[in-house]
């Protein structure tokens, strides 16, 4: 078998892409790389290497276990790395709930509420 294979097609292969082209675009804008170095669309992956992959604002860490040419199906593209990207960060967004059929509110509730969003427009101005 081989013992490297471009990256580009490793990626659509073990189904990271959707499209060949869209992995080599991936890898024209910087958004992949091999043992952290920047890397070009035709630049070769061995079994032991680590790829990031950026999808969405966050990183994917792959390790190579295994080398393709060919798209698989989802259950053997898995086998072909090992998945060593950190569990990504919870977000917590507090929402603030009113009591339905309490009304409008008041001005003071509104001026609260602004404040505590952050939407305060008097925040910081000294009249």
């Amino acid at each position: 078998m081989n013992e490297a294979v471009r990256i580009d097609l490793w990626l659509w292969a073990v189904r990271q892409t959707k499209t060949r082209s869209a992995a080599t675009a991936a890898c024209r804008a910087g958004h992949v790389r091999i043992n952290d170095e920047a890397i070009k669309a035709a630049s070769k992956v061995k079994v032991g290497d680590t790829v990031r992959y950026r999808v969405a604002g966050f990183d994917r860490i792959l390790k190579v276990q295994r080398l393709l040419v060919k798209r698989v199906g989802a259950p053997v593209a898995v086998t072909c790395y090992e998945d060593l990207t950190p569990e990504r960060p919870a977000l917590h967004m507090p929402v603030l709930m009113r009591d339905r059929g309490s009304g409008r509110p008041t001005k003071k509730e509104r001026r609260d509420l602004q404040r505590l969003t952050g939407l305060d427009p008097n925040h910081g101005h000294l009249d």
